[in-house]
């Protein structure tokens, strides 16, 4: 599979053109998709996060912000818990970690987690490159993990995933401990649930309880509780 389709941005621009190393981060702003791709290509900002969506006003998000500890916990928990659960149902499941992805000319995001669920899964890329959507199918569900965006992760995010063409959309309320799942809706918009069609019936407050547990558990405790309440109905 090709990296993002359009020329590097590197190889046709001068240096003296390259995007100023005093970029505002962590807030949308106006970029061109050139742009965005220079960002993407740029090792200054290679453990940033990428956003950029042409059909909202200010098109392109750097995120630079430290992950927190519980952040990566709750990342973590809630890629196993998934995992585990799956495994138990026999759903056929591809799960990927800060994938980057680009729909040439128009969209771009780095979710936290993503997956291809279903019959999908065979589909899922198996590149060292960026995901270009424009040969690969779009991940049927994708997680943000939120300690300091969550406003962001429900508002400008969510149209952009929305567009995209996701089914499921999730935003996980770290402070909160909560998680806010949202299905894509054929006519446009999104709204909330409380199961996973994808992933069988999932219940989300049982994932909340997860994640509640971790809390106070190790994650082999709570790999241990998903066990005993989904097994004998696997």
């Amino acid at each position: 599979m090709s990296a993002i389709a359009p020329p590097s941005i590197t190889q046709k621009t001068k240096p003296e053109d390259s995007i100023s190393l005093s970029l505002i981060t962590d807030q949308w702003i106006s970029a061109t998709w050139d742009e965005f791709v220079q960002i993407l290509e740029n090792p200054q900002y290679a453990e940033a996060r990428c956003y950029f969506d042409k059909n909202q006003i200010k098109q392109m998000r750097i995120e630079t912000m430290p992950v927190g500890s519980e952040h990566a916990k709750d990342n973590g928990i809630v890629y196993f818990a998934i995992a585990l659960y799956c495994t138990l149902k026999n759903i056929p499941i591809v799960g990927l970690l800060n994938a980057s992805y680009v729909k040439t000319g128009v969209q771009g995001c780095q979710p936290d987690i993503s997956y291809y669920v279903g019959e999908i899964s065979v589909l899922a890329p198996h590149s060292s490159s960026i995901v270009s959507l424009d040969e690969s199918p779009v991940p049927n569900l994708v997680i943000e993990i939120s300690s300091s965006t969550i406003g962001d992760d429900l508002g400008k995010k969510r149209l952009l995933y929305e567009q995209l063409g996701t089914s499921e959309y999730w935003v996980v309320d770290v402070q909160e401990v909560k998680i806010i799942a949202l299905e894509m809706l054929e006519n446009g918009g999104s709204r909330q649930i409380t199961v996973s069609k994808l992933l069988g019936g999932l219940a989300i407050a049982d994932l909340e309880a997860a994640l509640k547990l971790s809390r106070e558990k190790s994650q082999s405790e709570v790999g241990a509780w998903i066990l005993q309440k989904y097994s004998h109905n696997s």
